[in-house]
């Protein structure tokens, strides 16, 4: 059933960081009540719902919150939740009349967690922004990037899903926890700023002692040692090394076939070009394939560069069974895994308000309640 059976979560339909958020409670066993908007607006780049596998796991019902009675429907809903996932720019749930003084009034248990990119408070609350904007500000993209080039956006991981849902879904966690405790309910503020800072907190004590310059490409981990990068393959694919410590180092050559002593020592930054051109010759002299059976079994802190598509395949993945397929979808499997309750994929992404009824049913609304709800104009099929 997953660590996290029994809570009821409420999430209010958004994109990015808030589904994520909800899929990572869901996994875990919660029952999250997808609130989607009567209409289709296309959120999510225009995904339909089969594919949007963030959403996975959900049961839907549908919602016009600017209606009054859509609003007294949802503190129907809100009254029988353990916590709400909300990614509204700041105040518009306040003026919705579903702030969060009139949410604790109504359940005084709730935790109510809020998703946005810049925070609730403070200059930039109030302006749009996606995950590039957020970690641009935080210092975390001006560190990614090669010597002497741009700064590369890491896809959205480290804003959106890291800073963002993960951080959320940790936050309602842990108020979810001092809840059983309190009894009381408490605001979530959980912005992306915020989480991606703290995705980089170990920077702080590097510079702090001196242990990290700011010119990008200049440090071990960010491309600057040649020992910690890609380099491409024969048939120009890429393979990645990590080989810090110096035993994994000294096997990492061994492997290769390089002889130590005709090399600049691994930390002697005057001669890492040398070393870089060395490195990058001798990994064109195989294809990708073969410098696995080369490393087959090794400590070298090597890995082939798979797409998306090769890691669902790679034995490894396969024996741990990373992936799963849920609906038509191949995708990853929930984590962390649990000994005695583990989380699963329960459903398949909803349509607008497939699965809402029995969602409602098993919330405990009885079909009284639930005619009443639908006069609201709540939408479950």
């Amino acid at each position: 059933m997953g660590p996290l059976a029994g809570l009821k979560i409420l999430e209010f339909e958004a994109i990015g960081p808030g589904p994520f958020c909800g899929m990572m409670l869901s996994d875990m066993g919660a029952d999250v009540l997808l609130i989607d908007r009567p209409d289709d607006p296309r959120l999510g780049f225009g995904r339909e719902r089969w594919s949007d596998v963030m959403l996975r796991g959900r049961r839907s019902a549908t919602l016009n919150l600017k209606s009054k009675s859509g609003l007294e429907a949802a503190l129907e809903l809100i009254g029988r939740a353990d916590a709400i996932i909300e990614g509204f720019r700041p105040g518009v749930m306040e003026r919705l009349g579903l702030g969060p003084e009139v949410l604790l009034k109504k359940n005084p248990r709730l935790v109510v967690g809020r998703m946005t990119g810049w925070g609730q408070d403070g200059p930039l609350s109030a302006r749009a922004g996606h995950d590039i904007n957020y970690i641009a500000l935080t210092g975390v993209l001006h560190a990614i990037g090669r010597a002497g080039s741009a700064p590369v956006p890491p896809l959205n991981l480290v804003g959106d899903f890291g800073g963002g849902g993960m951080l959320l879904a940790f936050g309602i966690t842990c108020a979810l926890l001092e809840a059983q405790r309190s009894g009381k309910g408490q605001v979530v503020d959980a912005a992306m700023v915020d989480g991606a800072s703290l995705l980089a907190t170990m920077f702080s004590g590097m510079l702090a002692a001196k242990q990290w310059s700011e010119t990008r490409g200049d440090n071990l981990i960010d491309t600057g040692a040649p020992w910690y990068d890609v380099y491409e393959t024969q048939e120009g694919k890429h393979v990645a090394i990590g080989a810090i410590e110096p035993k994994f180092y000294a096997e990492l050559m061994q492997r290769l076939g390089l002889n130590l002593a005709t090399l600049p020592a691994q930390h002697e930054r005057q001669g890492w070009s040398a070393l870089r051109q060395a490195l990058a010759e001798k990994f064109r002299t195989k294809t990708r394939a073969e410098w696995c059976t080369v490393f087959d079994g090794s400590d070298a802190c090597f890995a082939p560069v798979l797409s998306f598509s090769e890691a669902r395949q790679h034995p490894h993945n396969a024996a741990r069974h990373g992936f799963v397929n849920a609906g038509r979808v191949p995708q990853p499997a929930p984590a962390p895994r649990f000994s005695r309750t583990p989380g699963s994929i329960r459903r398949a992404p909803p349509e607008r308000g497939q699965g809402g009824r029995q969602a409602l049913l098993d919330w405990g609304f009885s079909e009284a309640e639930l005619s009443v709800l639908k006069e609201r104009g709540l939408g479950y099929a």
